[in-house]
């Protein structure tokens, strides 16, 4: 096994442990398992040369979502995003943690850590490839749940902040996807307000 395929094990299998589950064509998994994986897929064919790097970052960009709880911070958007900033730090101080065990060296694990917290957003191509995927990922595995929990108002403004974290390039992919026919009209609604 490569130093990199012995990275994967060790994310998945922490990843794994995660108590809440996605059913996917049937099966069941671990959340963070599958959308980690689900992110690398991503990844891979946004950019098939992408570098160590930005595979391994792909791979445990979430790494313990579950160990910090959303409720353990206020409600609100100071609450959310003091919780996200915990969270990114705490993703990349694990995966740090784990690439160390393997033996990776600094300069590779900083760049894992960059990457993981999404540091020079726009002006980073690995940083946007990441971003675009995340995206990626919510579009296609979690959109069609979420709509069904928040009123059209709040979807759209998601949407637009989603559409606005994205690359041009990214956005033609997203524009590519299938979407149910609430989706498709929430979105159509989203970039018609926003300008796009």
């Amino acid at each position: 096994m490569t130093k990199l395929e012995q990275a994967f094990n060790l994310f998945d299998t922490y990843n794994q442990q995660d108590p809440s589950e996605v059913i996917w064509n049937g099966q069941n998994y671990p959340a963070e398992y599958f959308y980690a994986i689900k992110l690398y897929e991503w990844v891979k064919k946004l950019d098939p040369e992408a570098s160590e790097s930005l595979l391994l970052a792909s791979r445990c960009q979430h790494i313990g979502r579950w160990e910090i709880a959303r409720k353990a911070y206020p409600e609100g958007r100071v609450g959310y995003l003091r919780w996200r900033n915990d969270l990114s730090k705490f993703h990349a101080q694990k995966a740090a943690e784990i690439l160390q065990q393997l033996g990776y060296e600094m300069d590779m694990i900083d760049r894992v850590k960059e990457i993981v917290l999404k540091k020079q957003l726009k002006t980073n191509t690995e940083v946007q490839t990441m971003e675009n995927a995340l995206c990626l990922v919510f579009l296609e595995f979690q959109y069609d749940d979420l709509i069904k929990k928040q009123p059209a108002e709040k979807m759209i403004d998601i949407l637009q902040k989603t559409w606005a974290k994205m690359s041009d390039s990214g956005r033609q992919v997203a524009l590519s996807l299938t979407y149910r026919e609430a989706g498709k009209t929430l979105l159509n609604k989203a970039l018609e307000s926003a300008g796009s």
